[in-house]
């Protein structure tokens, strides 16, 4: 299932980001590798529109964030991103007031760009390798699953740059590794290997290096666009839903979601494909 050339993924154009898609598979490239992947400007524009172009695909079901070059991410490239700072070191604004209220504006379109992540309509998986670092480790929180090679290292290392972390990892990584391995990283801001983020569940599995983690990657979004689109978008909206809320408001909308959704050409397909014993052909109906 490969896109046509007027497909959303086929058209969007970026000079840090690289957009493709076969077999249902979207992967989204962080392509500036002579940086280490930084997180520049053009990265925090161009980031919802990757999302947004695979939104708008109706063949991806399922998308792999990985990256060119020896890391996954440093983090924010504090030299062309200085304009957020700047606010605080004079110019205009003068004000006080109205200099925290520009850096804060920027502060939340920054989120956003790392919530679009979070918010794709389909499954996100991140095939970490290298360094994975600050901003890093919020895009891969954004992430559903993460998966990472065995040299790669990770770090919330905000505090060390005498930053708050404040694109999502303190927010999403607490309901991922807990508050307390939350706090002792954000705190310290120290490095932790491969082995210790699966060990307090950071990522799902290790492997051997990066070719090997980004197949893996691959093999895993190919075995979730194996499934029914319109069961697994549902199950992620589900998970959404619930995060937070307590089991019973959860089963009040898994049980209206079904009453909306379980009367699909999707589910006919399974049942059909059951009794004939074959694999199932699902369309997203």
């Amino acid at each position: 299932m490969t896109p046509d050339a007027g497909s959303s993924v086929a058209s969007f154009a970026s000079e840090v980001l690289t957009l493709e898609s076969s077999g249902g598979v979207a992967t989204l490239w962080l392509d500036r590798p002579e940086k280490g992947n930084a997180m520049g400007p053009a990265f925090w524009a161009d980031l919802p529109e990757a999302v947004a172009a695979v939104d708008a695909d109706p063949s991806v079901r399922a998308l792999v964030v990985a990256a060119r070059g020896r890391h996954f991410s440093v983090g924010l490239d504090l030299v062309a991103m200085g304009g957020v700072l700047a606010p605080l070191e004079g110019g205009a604004p003068t004000t006080p007031a109205a200099r925290a209220r520009r850096v804060r504006a920027e502060i939340v379109r920054l989120q956003a760009s790392i919530t679009a992540v979070a918010d794709c309509r389909v499954p996100v998986v991140a095939a970490i390798h290298g360094s994975c670092i600050g901003g890093g480790v919020d895009l891969a929180a954004a992430c559903d699953i993460r998966l990472a090679s065995a040299d790669a290292v990770l770090s919330v290392r905000e505090a060390k740059v005498a930053i708050v972390a404040d694109m999502g990892s303190l927010q999403r990584l607490p309901g991922i590794i807990g508050h307390g391995h939350v706090a002792e990283l954000a705190y310290t801001g120290k490095d932790i290997t491969a082995a210790r983020a699966r060990e307090i569940g950071l990522v799902n599995d290790v492997f051997a290096d990066a070719d090997a983690v980004q197949a893996g990657a691959s093999a895993l979004a190919g075995e979730i666009a194996g499934n029914s689109p319109l069961a697994v978008e549902g199950t992620k909206a589900v998970l959404a839903a619930s995060a937070g809320r307590s089991v019973t408001d959860g089963l009040e909308y898994v049980a209206t979601w079904n009453a909306g959704f379980l009367a699909s050409d999707d589910l006919t397909e399974a049942m059909t494909a059951f009794l004939e014993k074959r694999p199932p052909r699902y369309t997203g109906r």
